[in-house]
């Protein structure tokens, strides 16, 4: 089984993560597993899987330089005798298509997002996503959109959540010095008295940075003290949204309550040190990875009521669901958090990690998309 993954880059992010985890299923069931991308940080990790990537300029919007694209896949389709290509965004997937149809080779999606759709012309360009001989939904709430967006692949769509790997995320397997070390570079070492509250992701607008912000601000004149909030994400070039959040930490006197220190390479670390997780996009996330990692590491989670998180967070028994962008709902939420005592919170927890072995595992989801590939190739 030779199978060709085709993603923009290998920096952060769902997409990139369960590249390399599929990537591994493939080798270790015996096959070869090719990615075609830009690169980035995580080429480093594929290449320690087993995986082989071919650097390509994926993430090009540009129609001729999409063009010529064709032209270098057909021919990895052709030299490496690719048995199906796997599509996990839209600009390089227009490029894959073509050259699956240049070349008779087989062709999956997986639809990683919402992808909003404004005209008929953005619509046609999602379109692609749907396309697939399967058509991937990382959750039920992602197969449920496709349907409706795109009737057609009604009957192709295969529904495959995603995956947290167990052994990683599990705090038995933490041990305390990267606990520590982690602390002492994010400067928390001195603040062992507070709870932590870890919002991980990027750092973009629709992810609800900025509402943590206010609803923290809200609660500053009658919460003594805050949690220490840790923003654990990547700004990926966003510096106006940075400089957004420096104002309103200023605006609200917040420095000494918040830290916001960018890409974490070892999340299972920043887990371990925090006592809850906000995840409260005000966009629908597809799934909702990170609620899904904090709940394998026994943390529960405040996510905002919408999309994905609603197969993953139980209302009251893993952790709580608020209206998205409503900071005054989320400060109540945050403040219901820290009320509990530490039983409370680790029962919730307990709860959380269970329902998080049972039904996202990475094993799981690599198990599923390997038997895509061998119905579709059988």
């Amino acid at each position: 089984m030779i199978i060709l993954q085709v993603i923009p880059q290998l920096e952060a992010g769902g997409a990139e993560r369960t590249t390399l985890e599929v990537a591994a299923a493939i080798v270790a069931a015996g096959g070869r597993a090719l990615v075609a991308s830009e690169g980035g940080r995580l080429e480093v990790e594929l290449a320690e899987l087993g995986g082989e990537l071919h650097r390509l300029p994926m993430s090009t919007k540009n129609p001729w330089q999409a063009w010529k694209n064709v032209a270098s896949l057909a021919k990895i389709i052709r030299s490496e005798n690719v048995d199906l290509v796997h599509a996990r965004s839209r600009a390089p997937a227009w490029s894959a298509k073509w050259a699956c149809d240049r070349t008779s080779c087989h062709w999956v999606t997986t639809y990683h997002g919402t992808y909003n759709a404004r005209s008929s012309l953005k619509r046609f360009y999602n379109s692609i996503m749907a396309s697939g001989e399967r058509v991937i939904a990382n959750s039920k709430f992602i197969g449920t959109h496709i349907e409706t967006h795109h009737p057609a692949a009604r009957n192709r769509i295969t529904v495959i959540p995603r995956g947290v790997d167990l052994d990683a995320f599990d705090p038995k397997n933490i041990d305390n010095s990267r606990v520590t070390r982690l602390a002492q570079s994010w400067q928390i070492e001195a603040e062992t008295q507070r709870l932590i509250a870890l919002f991980p992701g990027r750092l973009t607008a629709w992810k609800g940075q900025r509402e943590a912000l206010h609803a923290l601000g809200r609660m500053k004149q009658s919460q003594n003290p805050l949690p220490l909030t840790i923003f654990a994400g990547d700004a990926q070039g966003r510096t106006a949204y940075i400089d957004e959040m420096d104002a309103l930490i200023e605006q609200y006197d917040l420095k000494q309550d918040v830290r916001v220190v960018g890409h974490c390479s070892d999340m299972p670390a920043a887990y371990a040190l925090a006592d809850f997780v906000m995840t409260p996009s005000v966009e629908p996330e597809a799934f909702g990875r990170t609620a899904a990692e904090a709940g394998a590491m026994g943390l529960p989670v405040i996510a905002a009521d919408h999309g994905g998180a609603r197969e993953v967070v139980v209302v009251g028994k893993t952790g709580w669901r608020v209206v998205p962008g409503e900071s005054n709902l989320l400060a109540e939420a945050i403040i219901e958090a820290m009320s509990l005592s530490a039983e409370q919170r680790d029962l919730m927890g307990e709860l959380a990690a269970k329902r998080t072995r049972e039904l996202f595992s990475a094993q799981a989801l690599q198990a599923a998309t390997l038997r895509v590939y061998k119905e579709i190739l059988d």
